[in-house]
């Protein structure tokens, strides 16, 4: 027999992200160190000019009052006032919070400006496992006023030695065994970094400053800060002195500090070599020197990466040089843009935009439109597209001059961008009357810029949903339906939501007793209720009685071709949620669904999600399901995962839509003066359909929140699990017949209608029926 010890395994602890668990850091922190004076001049032109550019900024000052009231946020206040302190106050404060985040940490006053693009540069240039104290370097007492050479990497300046002086003193006196210490630094004093013109110091520097922050406060007793920082260095981490270059890397500082220099023009100080390589330029005089200095250092760097890229593009030309096939190098044009994308099937090719300038040809495809207008945006980007074209074609054909645009394409592909072909007249000469028209023709690229994440209010699953459906009296048989769908998937698996029933009366319709035409709506609400009352989940009702005009009869095959349930009304979904919501409150969010749609709980979760109070409205672009039994095209299955063959996306459907009563409420103010009275009560409904200065366009709740220009954003996206089309189908299984001839366009509006088959399976039904060879095979 075997006996083995059994070691019980620890469960390791990862962090959350790898960076944490690799030991990855930000590159830079920059500390400025200011003054309450000058928060709103220097202060706000440095963090306008450098902050976007680096990994985190803050701003230091002494806090000897209580004005809270700057423009800047990202201010750190110390309440020891003294001077001498500061930098250490600095130091403490950095080391606290930020040394496991950055790898190194930049030190300067506000009057510096920092060139963050070729700071960044070098830093990604240099290892962090080394000490790093680098900077301009301070003359020292011994040159007596400092006669240093000004400009790149050197500070002028005089009066260290009287301060250093002072300092070895009040050592000696209050400690004598600190003397050596004092003698050492005050030997080395001639190599400190200025702080004048920024000190760059990594992160294992300022973790020994802070294990001996209490030594260096006591050496550090100078008033000048450059030498109290040098001195705690030295002393914590042993380094020599300032470094001016770091393997083989040299950081150079700019001073303008003299007269000749500080009144020169840009364009003059260019031509020195120690200006353009500067990563610090020190000191500026003004808050807008630092504009002007950061416009200057932006368009060189542009100008440096288009020199790059246009060198790299013809290297790449050259590699080619047409003996080696594109597909193994994959150099296109133009260069860095992905390709055109390949089309799948036939189904997936891209169709190209015919354009004249003012109007497109087919938009969309769509053979229902012949021709449309450019909108205004998309108007503008084809006037600039062809502004560029004809400065380019200018420079390509310098003796030809522009007469008109014979003819324009375009095409959006979501892998490249937007692809413009522009066929231009051109001729020759001063005039076009007497020279013949030449046809040129340009191809121009807009690529897709960068991908930004756009930043959202954080929302959870478990916010309460308030269904509000309303139904016609002849729409009964399907809000049953739906109320045994909801009590399904909602009541039964306690759901987080409530149901709102909208009862809308006919004018002469009695509202209780025996004829009430929704008695058996009302008591199947009342007995869920009642079923379900120790979950919470309950079933009301709201009752609304519409005016005489809207109080005609309707057959149930009437608006069975709409795709809205309120058929040619949609205007009365804005009096419905006017009516109702008052019911609720300002905080619901509320979701306004029909009769007639199938749903699941991922879509109550997605609206859940997609729906954010004060930011987001969510219109869901349901799925219209075809009647398979009806038509034999498909198999019927509400189920099934969709497809092009059982139906499609009915973007003309805008009846369900999810919103914060808030958010409905404050759209809702802004037309009211504008023709789109806010309903309070029934008798309003006649006043809102009669409104002759109602906005244009302005058909249904998204159209509304369209017109009112509201601060929240519409999220507008295909929803799978959100499907409509039930009251075809259980019209048609009821016994029902479907309207003969079927509903033109003046009806019920073309793009309002459904469709109960796709293009291709009538057209493979005409096939057959007319093929007499087929339909006997």
């Amino acid at each position: 027999m075997y006996l083995r010890t059994v070691h019980r395994v620890k469960n390791v602890l990862r962090p959350r992200y790898y960076s944490s668990e690799l030991g990855i850091k930000e590159k830079i922190f920059i500390g400025v160190l200011t003054s309450q004076e000058n928060i709103n001049s220097f202060a706000t032109a440095f963090n306008r000019t450098t902050a976007h550019l680096v990994n985190k900024i803050k701003f230091f000052i002494n806090a000897d009052s209580v004005k809270t009231n700057y423009q800047l946020k990202n201010i750190v206040g110390f309440t020891d006032t003294r001077e001498s302190r500061r930098p250490f106050h600095v130091i403490k404060y950095i080391a606290d919070n930020y040394i496991d985040d950055y790898d190194y940490f930049l030190l300067v006053p506000d009057n510096v400006y920092v060139d963050a693009r070729k700071l960044n540069s070098l830093l990604y240039h240099m290892s962090i496992t080394f000490d790093l104290y680098m900077g301009g370097i301070r003359v020292g007492a011994g040159n007596g006023n400092g006669g240093g050479e000004e400009g790149a990497g050197a500070v002028g300046g005089g009066g260290v030695g009287d301060a250093l002086s002072a300092a070895d003193d009040d050592d000696d006196d209050n400690n004598n065994n600190d003397s050596n210490d004092s003698d050492a630094a005050g030997l080395s004093d001639r190599n400190y970094c200025a702080l004048e013109a920024g000190i760059l110091l990594s992160s294992s520097v300022i973790r020994k400053m802070r294990n001996n922050l209490e030594r260096c406060v006591r050496i550090g007793i100078t008033s000048d800060h450059s030498v109290n920082i040098g001195r705690c260095v030295k002393y914590a981490s042993r380094v020599s002195g300032c470094q001016d270059t770091f393997q083989g890397i040299r950081q150079y500082s700019y001073a303008l500090n003299t007269k000749t220099r500080h009144y020169k023009d840009l364009s003059i100080l260019a031509k020195e070599p120690a200006f353009l390589n500067a990563t610090t330029v020190y000191p500026v005089q003004t808050p807008e020197d630092f504009y002007r200095l950061h416009a200057y250092y932006s368009k060189h760097h542009l100008e440096l990466v288009q020199q790059r890229g246009y060198e790299l593009e013809q290297k790449s030309y050259r590699i080619a040089n047409g003996s080696i096939s594109n597909k193994i190098l994959e150099i296109r044009w133009p260069l860095g843009v992905p390709p055109p994308s390949a089309p799948e099937t036939r189904h997936d090719i891209l169709m190209w935009q015919l354009l004249n300038g003012t109007h497109s040809f087919l938009p969309n495809a769509n053979a229902d439109h012949a021709v449309a207008p450019l909108s205004r945006i998309d108007a503008s980007d084809f006037a600039k597209v062809l502004e560029i074209t004809l400065q380019y074609a200018a420079q390509k054909h310098p003796k030809l001059r522009y007469h008109s645009l014979h003819s324009a394409y375009r095409k959006f592909d979501a892998t490249r961008g937007m692809d413009y072909q522009l066929h231009l007249n051109l001729y020759e000469g001063h005039t076009a009357t007497t020279k013949r028209l030449q046809l040129k023709s340009f191809e121009v690229v807009k690529p897709l810029g960068r991908v930004e994440v756009v930043p959202s209010p954080y929302v959870t699953e478990s916010t309460r949903i308030a269904l509000l459906v309303p139904s016609f009296e002849h729409q009964v048989p399907d809000a049953l339906d739906f109320v045994a769908q909801y009590e399904r998937i909602c009541m039964h698996n306690q759901d987080n939501t409530f149901l709102l029933l909208i009862f809308l009366y006919r004018l002469d319709s009695p509202s209780k007793g025996d004829d009430d035409p929704f008695k058996t709506l009302k008591k199947l609400a009342l007995d869920l209720s009642s079923k379900y009352k120790t979950d919470g989940s309950r079933i009301a009702w709201v009752s609304i009685r519409l005016p005489a005009e809207l109080s005609a009869p309707i057959a149930g095959d009437d608006w069975l071709m709409h795709a809205s349930m309120y058929g040619p009304r949609q205007l009365l979904s804005l009096a419905v949620a006017d009516l109702a919501l008052p019911k609720l409150g300002l905080e619901s969010l509320v979701l306004l669904a029909t009769p007639t749609m199938l749903f699941r709980t991922d879509f109550l979760n997605r609206v859940r999600m997609n729906t954010i109070q004060g930011f987001q409205v969510y219109a869901p672009i349901g799925f219209q399901l075809y009647p398979c039994n009806w038509a034999h095209f498909c198999r019927e299955c509400d189920t099934c995962d969709i497809s092009q063959s059982s139906g499609y996306f009915d973007r003309h459907n805008h009846d369900v839509i999810a919103f914060y009563s808030r958010d409905y409420v404050q759209a809702r103010k802004l037309l009211d003066p504008l023709g789109l009275p806010i309903m309070r009560s029934d008798l309003d409904i006649e006043q809102l359909l009669q409104s002759a200065l109602r906005p244009s366009g302005v058909e249904s709740i998204l159209d509304m929140f369209v017109a009112a220009q509201h601060t929240v954003h519409i999220l507008r996206a295909v929803e799978p699990h959100l499907r409509f089309g039930l009251d075809v189908r259980n019209h048609l299984a009821r016994g029902g017949k479907l309207p003969m001839p079927m509903p033109l366009s003046s009806s019920c509006g073309r793009e309002q209608c459904i469709h109960l088959a796709s293009r291709k399976q009538i057209g493979d039904a005409i096939i057959r029926y007319e093929d007499k060879s087929i339909l006997h095979k």
